[in-house]
């Protein structure tokens, strides 16, 4: 029972449940009282955005020094090309079905706020794209300058950004949510998105399973051999993603899915399985963009610009690279982006990060499963390359 009431959904939907509660009975007072708790906590999770950023995009980009192999640099880029294939087909079908739901526009359906009793402003040390951009000049300037010394700070600093994470945005994120749904419902406007929710999740579901099939039917083409082969094997590693909603803790049964195959390389998984689960996000990455899509059509009666979406997907599959290893990592990683690229206010972030921890779990054994198709793509270059294993074991141990 401890346990389940320590799991982050089940928080998040706590906070959830709450905070329609208390909007659909609160008076003109209470919203008063809440409306600056929403702000202040808005406030200081848009303060840690930037820390975020620099906090896992530098590191990850600096610890690809020295590591220039072909095959980190072909697990690298497949990792990218799968969470931007995964984004690409998620705005495909969002585009196409979204429109379709009869979504209820907020704005139509809500009732004015009363003034807020007070309010404190905490800017950030540096907008999202100075992050950004720092994260990624200051990754690729030690690179090329070779600096162990920074390379380890940054290490720490990454540690450091992870503990804030931990210790103060997530436990803020509930108290967020909560005064936000609050507001939402004494707004009236929730009763009629509700449902929404439940077939978006049922959608991206669906959407999941779709991308695997293309995945290691990809990966099957590419080999010569039977995918199944390798995906019969994931059932475990799958289930435990589900009840983790977390790669690295599902790291051991992947692990142990991947070498049960006799078409894997045992030398290969050994690397490419524990780099994946840190760096291929393709299920949390098509998810989030589904939901981004639902998010804008929500709060605004209407979705993003398509070439707006095409820069987010860009910019998030590089995120989703450095994305931290905790529930729900990946928007946590790319908040800067939904507010600078698209736009997004408080409000519509807060449904954002509830509607993602709905199903965060399933988004990662996506990512776990998928794991095994880029592993088989692994494996067959290793073949074809004729790479032995003791070089591998020399010059990727370290990457993995």
């Amino acid at each position: 029972m401890r346990k389940v009431l320590t799991n982050t959904t089940v928080i998040l939907l706590l906070g959830v449940t709450a905070g329609i509660i208390l909007g659909n009975f609160a008076n003109e007072e209470i919203i008063k009282v809440i409306q600056p708790i929403k702000h202040i906590s808005g406030q200081i999770i848009m303060f840690m955005v930037p820390l975020i950023i620099l906090g896992f995009v530098t590191p990850s980009i600096a610890r690809l020094k020295g590591n220039a192999s072909k095959l980190l640099s072909l697990a690298v880029c497949l990792a990218y090309l799968s969470s931007v294939g995964a984004a690409l087909f998620s705005i495909f079908v969002g585009y196409n079905i979204i429109p379709l739901l009869n979504i209820e526009t907020a704005a139509e359906t809500g009732r004015s706020l009363p003034a807020m009793l007070f309010r404190i402003d905490i800017p950030p040390v540096m907008s999202v794209m100075t992050a950004l951009t720092l994260a990624i000049t200051g990754g690729l300037s030690v690179i090329w300058t070779k600096s162990e010394a920074f390379a380890k700070l940054l290490d720490e600093f990454q540690k450091m950004v992870l503990s804030i994470v931990n210790k103060i945005l997530i436990p803020i994120l509930p108290v967020f949510i909560a005064s936000n749904f609050a507001i939402l419902g004494y707004e009236g406007t929730l009763n009629s998105q509700f449902p929404v929710f439940f077939k978006v999740i049922f959608i991206v579901l669906a959407g999941h399973f779709v991308w695997l099939a293309i995945l290691y039917t990809i990966a099957g083409i590419y080999s010569g051999k039977n995918p199944l082969r390798v995906l019969r094997h994931y059932g475990p590693a799958y289930l435990t993603a589900v009840g983790t909603m977390s790669s690295a803790a599902s790291l051991g049964a992947a692990l142990k899915s991947a070498k049960k195959s006799d078409i894997l390389r045992n030398d290969v998984t050994d690397f490419s399985v524990p780099l994946f689960s840190n760096i291929h996000l393709c299920g949390s990455v098509l998810t989030e963009v589904f939901f981004v899509l639902t998010v804008s059509q929500i709060v605004y009666g209407t979705l993003p610009s398509v070439s707006s979406m095409i820069l987010f997907v860009l910019l998030l599959a590089i995120f989703a690279i450095g994305a931290p290893g905790v529930p729900g990592g990946t928007v946590m990683a790319s908040l800067g982006l939904i507010i600078s690229v698209l736009g997004f206010s408080e409000a519509a972030t807060a449904l954002l990060l509830t509607i993602f921890a709905l199903q965060d779990s399933f988004g990662t054994a996506c990512n776990v499963t998928g794991d095994g198709a880029l592993s088989l793509i692994m494996t067959t270059y290793a073949n074809k390359k004729e790479i032995k294993e003791n070089k591998i074991n020399k010059e990727l141990q370290p990457a993995a």
